[in-house]
């Protein structure tokens, strides 16, 4: 194998798995690290820079994060459930606790001259608006709500994300001298085109529901609704009641939405139907564990063959019962299984079986294409389309995602609008700026705490189930209080604080192999990367992280460490006696809209952001 090269921002950003694997990359272990110190205000500000929504997400959040968390991987042989820390719970502590933090915001530079019109008012067009209106752009956000938001105020629940907190955080960005024109739906892409917006950026999400179609659907259409539209009528509260026999068809976290909705709106039964199996539904797990805790069940691979009525009115829904097979390439099919078909009696159905985007306010002539999908074709990387000024994002761009992979694309688009309007190549893509800084303190103190903590995940406390099923407003998880927060702070690893290596110091005494609590630490002869790994002192087996490799030794031997599994304690650092190892805290920001992203960099305004901590 080839020294590793640490010179290279990627590899030690990769080592952090939790970041690496956010979309927008926020810095995970330091936010955490300042909520263990009570600098809640501070790990606000530091996710706010990248996720823009800590309150909205820390309640929300798909948490890609958590299963790459090195928490669980390490825990793996010594817990009968290893668990990840609770990252995104935390990112909730950040946002309830948290001093006033209106004045730490990015002042607003004089207007440069440019005018962004951004369609909807969802988490990637408030990105946008965010990273480009401290800058001097004059942005107009369009939709055809009153308030803003877009699917995270019409679809997410109140007893999931109150409303208060949408207020809050859309607020930060409209007080930028954002312009938001509520309750004006764009019905024109070109009637848009002719105002002379240097810039267009579309993030209307995707918008229409999947249709049912199945015999009967039409004649018992007034008790059938598509999923996504009926959960925007009761968050507007156009709805305020449901069939006491409910169906739920779906298995994303909309049909989690909608059942959990549904019970607290009069439905006594109420049942989640899928054509899958329960591990394949695509709800995220723990939205199916919270249903399941509010007593509804999931009967899965059963498929829709008939809504049954009288005269018009539903009477219940006749269900196919299949299994899955698997082909030689992994492809699966549903085979019925020859049982009786079984009818579920039901007085209202609500249909979550997919969404889809939905342009037909766009012309076909204004020169954007799309795929055979019904996708704008764009750049990749950049959200360009093939009309260059209009740019895409989040749901609108490739389909239904999540909020923070709205907010990534957000930021990309915006960096795309800032380097077009400054005449500089939308596909030139800036590198993100990243700092390594030693933590040693004394010979055994570090600036960090480095202690590993061995208590397990602590769980969220809930609102008692009379109670949070009274409600549709009700907020049902209470969030951690200070004393669990830090509790459960203290279970990260400090992923981001590095195990440096020094090949000129070494002496080869192999004090650090001997000390490392995990084994991750190898004095070895070189070779091939797939046998190198299995004679290590520990196998390394988790090969979607990468091993620290140096350059060949004075005895002719390598030094590996095998990253996956490191709890990053210092305690290499600490025994070794000539300083071979440190502990360096890696810090990596991702380039955003401004000077920093353009070719030619000027000396950056007092626009900018301010520094957090």
């Amino acid at each position: 194998m080839q020294a590793t090269n640490t010179s290279n921002p990627a590899y030690f950003h990769k080592v952090v798995d939790c970041q690496w694997a956010c979309p927008a990359h926020t810095p995970v272990p330091e936010y955490i690290r300042l909520i263990g110190q009570g600098r809640y205000s501070d790990a606000y500000m530091v996710n706010w820079v990248s996720n823009v929504f800590p309150g909205i997400l820390g309640r929300t959040c798909d948490r890609p994060c958590e299963p790459a968390c090195r928490r669980g991987r390490v825990e793996e042989n010594n817990r009968t459930q290893a668990e990840p820390v609770a990252i995104c719970r935390l990112k909730r502590v950040a946002a309830d606790h948290k001093d006033d933090v209106s004045a730490r915001m990015p002042t607003v530079a004089a207007f440069n001259g440019k005018r962004i019109a951004c369609v909807g008012a969802g988490p990637s067009s408030l990105t946008v608006a965010r990273d480009l209106a401290p800058l001097g752009y004059e942005v107009t956000v369009f939709d055809s709500e009153a308030k803003a938001g877009g699917f995270m105020r019409s679809q997410i629940p109140r007893f999931r994300l109150p409303e208060s907190v949408i207020d809050e955080e859309t607020g930060y960005i409209l007080n930028m001298g954002v312009r938001f024109r509520g309750g004006e739906r764009v019905s024109s892409m070109r009637a848009l085109l002719a105002q002379n917006f240097d810039a267009v950026f579309v993030g209307c999400g995707a918008p229409r529901g999947r249709e049912l179609d199945v015999p009967g659907r039409q004649d018992a259409a007034a008790h059938i609704h598509i999923g996504i539209e009926w959960l925007a009528n009761v968050s507007f509260g156009h709805i305020t009641s449901v069939g006491e026999r409910v169906i739920v068809l779906g298995g994303g976290n909309t049909a989690m939405d909608c059942c959990r909705s549904a019970r607290r709106l009069g439905g006594k039964d109420v049942k989640v139907v899928v054509r899958s199996g329960f591990e394949e539904m695509k709800a995220s797990p723990w939205e199916k564990e919270d249903a399941q805790h509010e007593g509804i069940p999931i009967l899965n691979y059963h498929v829709p063959k008939s809504v049954e009525h009288l005269n018009g009115k539903l009477t219940g829904m006749t269900f196919e019962i299949v299994r899955a097979e698997y082909d030689a390439k992994g492809r699966r099919s549903l085979i019925p299984t020859g049982e009786p078909d079984v009818l579920l009696e039901c007085d209202t159905v609500l249909v979550a079986i997919g969404q889809e985007n939905a342009f037909p306010w766009i012309e076909p002539d204004c020169g954007i294409a799309f795929d055979t999908w019904g996708l704008p074709v764009l750049g990749e990387g950049t959200f360009q389309s093939t009309l260059p000024k209009v740019f895409f994002g989040g749901d609108a761009a490739y389909g239904p995602k999540n909020i923070i992979t709205a907010v990534a694309h957000g930021h990309e688009a915006a960096v795309s609008i800032d380097r077009l309007l400054n005449g500089e190549d939308v596909t030139l893509r800036p590198p993100p700026r990243t700092h390594l800084l030693s933590q040693k303190m004394g010979i055994h103190e570090w600036s960090y705490h480095n202690d590993v903590s061995n208590d397990t995940r602590f769980a969220v406390p809930w609102a008692k189930a009379d109670v949070a099923l009274s409600s549709i407003k009700l907020e049902v998880e209470l969030g951690f209080d200070a004393a669990t927060a830090f509790k459960e702070a203290s279970r990260c690893l400090n992923c981001d604080v590095q195990t440096v290596f020094n090949r000129g110091t070494c002496i080869e005494c192999d004090a650090c192999m001997d000390i490392c609590p995990m084994d991750c630490i190898s004095f070895t002869t070189n070779g091939d990367e797939a046998e190198l790994r299995t004679r290590l002192k520990a196998p390394a087996q988790h090969t979607a992280q990468a091993m620290y490799v140096s350059a060949e030794l004075k005895t002719g031997r390598i030094l590996v460490k095998d990253e996956d599994v490191c709890l990053h304690c210092g305690l290499c650092a600490e025994r070794c006696p000539t300083g071979a190892w440190d502990m360096q805290k890696f810090l990596l920001n991702t380039t955003q809209a401004g000077p920093h992203c353009r070719d030619s960099k000027p000396k950056p305004s007092t626009s900018a952001a301010k520094e957090t901590a």
